[in-house]
């Protein structure tokens, strides 16, 4: 039997695989092998052995170069084509900013409500406030003499560029000088008259009588008889005093039946009518 070596068929030369894959084709790859060995031709009718098969070099580089290449083009159509399941559409992020809107309010079970009307209208005016002690000027008037007892004026000027109310009694005391102590006892409130509120204009007066009793009439024993020479005078309602020069005797004793100063509600004016 004849031996045909690397050859399938006797006489015809076995295709060998160049590359893996295969990606010379075949018939093509016949051409470049009859023409690498021209000069080995086998006559018809006789046994030729291939011992080598010489591939140019440019073939082997092209066909490693193609293989890349094909296998790009592969995943390209694979990345491009259907496949079983739709892409994932990308997620797209918004911002919206919500303004709350504000619940009506109305009776309980209504779907709306109105708002609660306020009344309309301009304040009516402001009364005026108390006078201060800063806004007043004190003096003392003419006194008038009647059974055992001196009355005088005491009269407050609003001195300020604004109206200012006096209501009530003063607070009246002797003491011994400008912030010094009492003497004896402060002056009892007279509540025979009435209390009235009086407003004063920039300018205006009002007058708190003010009662001195004559102290030679209490026995001297309960009396402690003495000369004082200032009053200490406090506005209706107010805190800050002022100071009269006045001389007058007075008892110096704390006895309850011993009351030397009397003082009536202030009135309007500068003095009783």
């Amino acid at each position: 039997m004849p031996t045909c070596g690397n050859y399938g068929k006797c006489g015809e030369p076995r295709l060998l695989p160049v590359l893996a894959g295969g990606i010379l084709q075949p018939a093509r790859l016949r051409r470049r092998l009859r023409g690498a060995a021209d000069n080995e031709r086998p006559d018809p009718g006789k046994e030729v052995t291939v011992t080598s098969l010489r591939v140019p070099r440019h073939l082997i580089t092209s066909a490693v170069l193609a293989g890349p290449v094909l296998a790009g083009t592969v995943l390209l159509a694979t990345a491009c084509g259907p496949s079983g399941s739709p892409a994932a559409a990308p997620t797209v992020t918004k911002t919206v900013t919500v303004t709350p809107t504000p619940t009506p309010t109305g009776p309980a079970g209504s779907g709306t409500g109105s708002p609660t009307p306020t009344k309309s209208g301009s304040p009516g005016p402001s009364r005026p406030g108390a006078c201060p002690t800063s806004a007043l000027h004190l003096s003392i008037g003419t006194g008038n003499g009647a059974a055992g007892s001196i009355y005088y004026p005491l009269v407050f000027t609003n001195t300020s560029g604004e109206p200012c109310t006096l209501f009530g009694y003063p607070g009246v005391s002797f003491v011994t000088g400008i912030g010094g102590s009492r003497i004896g006892h402060a002056a009892t409130r007279n509540s025979d008259a009435p209390r009235q509120r009086v407003t004063l204009a920039p300018g205006g007066v009002a007058h708190a009588t003010l009662q001195v009793v004559q102290a030679l009439n209490f026995p001297p024993a309960r009396c402690h008889l003495t000369t004082a020479h200032w009053l200490k005078v406090y506005p209706p309602n107010q805190t800050k005093p002022v100071y009269l020069n006045f001389t007058a005797k007075t008892c110096a004793a704390k006895g309850k039946d011993v009351r030397v100063l009397n003082v009536a509600p202030v009135r309007p004016g500068a003095v009783d009518s």
